[in-house]
């Protein structure tokens, strides 16, 4: 795979690429999926936009089913594998946080534009 060769580095989101290996709500299979992570604090972020569709990614419903996870990221200078817990972002958090990942990458702020659903974001806490 070429997030592992290149150490996250050849793709379209460069680091901020992070692998989830969601468990599917249904099939209790893993499945992987490529998505933007924003640094904070306390782990990453990550937002079920789907591009501003009117529906939620299926991984969304992964993580609500399945919130024990594991991500492949680059931390370091190296792709490595972590244990998360996802949380929901709620709604009184949820502006500040969508804000803070708009203002870093400008696209997930057009995503707004296209749907009228609170797109959900993820904090993904190291366990």
């Amino acid at each position: 795979m070429t997030f592992r060769n290149s150490k996250g580095t050849e793709n379209y989101w460069g680091p901020k690429l992070i692998i989830l290996h969601s468990i599917g709500a249904k099939s209790g299979e893993t499945h992987l999926n490529p998505v933007v992570g924003f640094r904070n604090e306390r782990g990453w972020r990550v937002v079920a936009s789907k591009g501003g569709t009117p529906e939620n990614p299926a991984w969304y419903h992964n993580l609500r089913a399945n919130p024990a996870i594991e991500i492949e990221a680059l931390v370091d200078g190296e792709i490595v594998t972590v244990p998360v817990t996802a949380t929901e972002i709620s709604a009184g958090e949820w502006r500040e946080a969508y804000d803070a990942i708009a203002a870093e990458e400008p696209q997930f702020g057009g995503y707004l534009e296209k749907t009228d659903r609170r797109i959900p974001v993820f904090q993904l806490t190291p366990r």
